[in-house]
């Protein structure tokens, strides 16, 4: 951990920041909540895989390895992860996926340079709008999230994804695991 934010103990992560400005937390976590884990058209792996890729993609370690594991949790093996950082177009992901994930990079690289086209290709793999809208939803949120992270000078996430027991990663699975984690840190009722 970088050292930016003195008032944080050594090695702080999330659960130390949160705790330390804790008045706008309750209702960030409820929003990954209802973004990550409600139904819809692109499902929670998908989800979850693009936190892992947009992060990865910004080397925010903290946020990258929570969300493999994450990823993990709900069917997506970490060498696919890792596979999609390194070659987007070889990466053992469902054909139909692969034009979302080009505009979360697109959208998190280079902003200001997102096209009808983008768009177009995502729509032509067959998503809806809403679909399109949940990816972006998702993108913007961990490129906030590791905004977050990195500003406070949070490091590398403290658990190794093969370290995750089938006990982890049944509670990553669960449907309110955001405010869960709000609640066991003590900024949430």
């Amino acid at each position: 951990m970088k050292r930016l934010f003195p008032s944080l103990p050594a090695n702080a992560g999330l659960a130390e920041v949160f705790q330390a400005h804790p008045d706008t937390i309750a209702p960030l976590l409820d929003y990954h909540d209802r973004l990550l884990r409600a139904p819809g058209e692109l499902d929670i792996a998908a989800r979850e895989l693009i936190a892992a890729y947009v992060s990865g993609l910004n080397a925010c370690q903290f946020c990258y390895g929570a969300h493999v594991i994450h990823a993990k949790a709900w069917g997506i093996a970490p060498e696919t992860v890792e596979a999609l950082l390194a070659d987007p177009a070889t990466a053992p992901v469902e054909e139909k996926l692969k034009p979302i994930l080009a505009y979360v990079a697109k959208l998190t690289q280079s902003p200001a340079m997102m096209t009808e086209a983008d768009a177009q290709a995502v729509y032509d793999a067959g998503w809806s709008e809403a679909a399109l809208f949940t990816a972006v939803q998702t993108c913007a949120l961990f490129n906030f999230m590791n905004r977050i992270l990195e500003g406070c000078g949070v490091g590398s996430y403290p658990e190794a994804v093969d370290a995750v027991d089938a006990d982890g990663l049944a509670q990553r699975r669960s449907l309110t695991s955001y405010t869960a984690f709000g609640q066991r840190i003590g900024v949430m009722g």
